[in-house]
C-alpha cells in the first residue's frame, strides 16, 4: 500500500501532460479551420463553407477611376467578393440584395466585380438601372479573377475573411438580404477577431 501512495504523485503528473497533450492537440488542430456561426441559412444555402481557409489569389481589378486593386487591401474586414456580368441573368437579379446588404452590416465589405467587357461608366449606369447603385464600381475585364478563382460560372460569390483566406463560396445566386443571411452575416462579422 505505501508504494501506490508513493506512485500515485507520478500517476497524476502523467495524467496531466496527457490531458495537456490532448488539449494542445485539439487546439492546434483547431487552427486554420472555419470559425463560422454555423451552417449559412435556407436564404443562402449555396454558400459552402471550406473545410481549411484558402489564401488568396493576387488578381487585380479596377475601380471606376481605372485604380488597381487586389484582394489583400481588404485584410482585417471580411469581404463578400462576388463576380457577375451584364449578360448574366442570376447575377443581374441578386444584385440589388447584394446593394441592400453593404448598408445593413458595415462590417462587411461587399465587392461586386462586374467580369464583363463593360467600361467603369456602363457598369455605374447598369448598377443605377438595376437598383444597386451604392455598390462601388469594380471591373474586371481581363477576366483575372474569374481565372484565379477557378469560376466555371456565374455568379460567384466568395467569402473571405478577416485574414484574406477564402472561408465559403457560393455558385449561382443568394437572397444576400434576407433577415436570416444578415443575421448570419453580423454573427460571422462579430467574431472578426476572435
Amino acid at each position: 500500500m505505501g508504494d501506490r501512495l508513493k506512485l500515485r504523485p507520478l500517476f497524476i503528473a502523467a495524467a496531466a501532460v496527457i490531458l495537456a497533450g490532448l488539449g494542445a492537440a485539439f487546439l492546434y488542430g483547431m487552427h486554420g479551420k472555419v470559425h463560422a456561426p454555423g451552417r449559412p441559412p435556407a436564404a443562402i444555402s449555396r454558400l459552402k463553407l471550406a473545410g481549411t481557409p484558402q489564401p488568396m489569389p493576387g488578381a487585380a481589378f479596377t475601380d471606376a477611376k481605372g485604380g488597381h486593386h487586389i484582394l489583400a487591401e481588404f485584410k482585417g474586414h471580411y469581404v463578400l467578393l462576388n463576380l457577375w456580368a451584364t449578360w448574366c441573368a442570376p447575377c443581374v437579379q441578386e444584385l440589388p440584395a447584394l446593394s441592400r446588404l453593404k448598408p445593413a452590416i458595415p462590417d462587411l465589405q461587399v465587392v461586386a466585380v462586374n467580369v464583363g467587357r463593360s467600361t467603369p461608366e456602363e457598369t455605374r449606369a447598369f448598377l443605377a438601372d438595376h437598383k444597386a447603385g451604392n455598390l462601388t464600381v469594380y471591373n474586371d475585364s481581363d477576366v483575372a479573377l474569374v481565372r484565379a478563382f477557378k469560376a466555371y460560372g456565374l455568379p460567384l460569390s466568395v467569402l473571405i475573411d478577416g485574414q484574406g483566406r477564402e472561408i465559403a463560396r457560393a455558385e449561382g445566386p443568394g437572397n444576400w438580404d434576407a433577415p436570416e443571411a444578415i443575421a448570419w452575416f453580423k454573427s460571422l462579422v462579430s467574431h472578426k477577431h476572435a
